[in-house]
């Protein structure tokens, strides 16, 4: 079995890296053969969400990603199926996807967010402008099959295909794994995210800032997102990157997630949820969409509504480190139990597998 993946972004993409980059070594030990394509570079990944301007070079990143998909399609042949995760060309219709169903090429489509919907990120306006949602419902329709994050995204995907199946964003547990940590009084909040995502921290400013006034020994770290207080030493930005990633995650305390409830973030796999258990850091959630599939209130994590109960569970956590050990160890051990890599990995293998099956295999 040969294998071409389509990806929008390079291993610096989390999207696509834990959604698709974490099961190559299982396809290896499975003899499956595969190439992995993404359409934005690397130096075009970096730019694209943290330089507004630059429009000369992202018009040069966007053609060369253009011309990689072309050079893909005289070279297709060589494949036995084409995976492509959330599309193959980020602007206008399904035009890369009708040309495989043409050549007879079998897709599987997977897809992590409710991509269906028009959503505009501020902060890269060049890559979310000339997007076409509606696309997203043609491509299942032409895929053999259909891999989604979460059920709400399954049932969408279910009007257009009969063949879904659901997979969560998985952890790897070997790699995210706890640390001892040497006894401190500090006691570090901590959100990992994106630029895009960092928006939803404003609903619980107020509280972070009361809480590190209420508590002189506790700090809040936000990675990877854009979230400054001036005045406020104790709230602190760092930038993510791929080799940063899991020592500033296991320096939390507390993981948080905040997010509005709406049509957009019931299609969110939570994600950031699943990280802060992977390394037994309990969390607390908006109670929305995934999130309320993950956590069961108070065994492992906690769940807070508005701004009195974000201020009183983080509270509640500072205070008692016991509880903190306590959920962050069966937070660790339903990551494990349902959505770790090794959980997962063999339902992944098996679309793969069906699909050869089904339209590939030589009689």
């Amino acid at each position: 079995m040969k294998i071409l993946f389509w990806v929008p972004y390079p291993t610096e993409g989390a999207s696509n890296r834990y959604r698709i980059q974490q099961y190559f070594p299982y396809l290896e030990k499975h003899g499956i053969e595969y190439t992995f394509r993404p359409f934005w570079s690397s130096r075009a990944f970096k730019m694209l969400y943290r330089n507004k301007g630059a429009h000369l070079q992202k018009i040069f990143f966007f053609l060369k990603g253009t011309f990689t998909r072309i050079i893909d399609l005289f070279l297709v042949h060589r494949y036995d199926i084409v995976v492509i995760h959330r599309q193959a060309y980020p602007i206008g219709g399904a035009f890369f996807e009708r040309i495989l169903s043409r050549m007879n090429k079998p897709i599987i489509f997977d897809f992590d967010d409710a991509i269906f919907l028009s959503d505009t990120c501020k902060s890269n306006f060049f890559a979310e402008a000339f997007k076409n949602p509606q696309k997203t419902s043609q491509i299942i329709a032409l895929s053999s099959a259909v891999i989604a994050g979460n059920s709400y995204l399954a049932a969408f995907a279910s009007q257009y295909n009969r063949n879904v199946s659901i997979i969560p964003t998985p952890v790897d547990e070997n790699t995210y794994v706890p640390v001892q940590k040497p006894h401190q009084e500090t006691v570090v909040i901590g959100w990992m995210g994106s630029v895009t995502t960092s928006l939803f921290l404003t609903a619980i400013r107020t509280v972070l800032i009361k809480l590190v006034n209420t508590y002189p020994h506790v700090r809040c770290t936000i990675v990877g997102g854009e979230f400054e207080v001036p005045g406020v030493a104790s709230i602190t930005s760092k930038p993510w990157s791929l080799e940063g990633e899991l020592s500033l995650l296991q320096s939390f305390d507390i993981g948080i997630m905040p997010m509005p409830d709406n049509d957009w973030t019931k299609g969110k796999c939570g994600f950031k949820a699943l990280l802060y258990m992977s390394v037994a850091i309990p969390c607390v959630c908006s109670p929305v969409g995934f999130n309320n599939e993950i956590i069961t209130e108070g065994q492992n994590g906690l769940f807070a509504r508005d701004e009195k109960e974000w201020f009183d569970k983080l509270a509640l956590l500072i205070e008692n480190k016991e509880l903190r050990q306590r959920l962050g160890s069966a937070g660790r051990k339903t990551l494990i139990e349902k959505y770790s890599l090794s959980a997962n990995a063999d339902k992944f293998i098996a679309v793969l597998q069906n699909v050869y099956a089904t339209h590939c295999r030589k009689t």
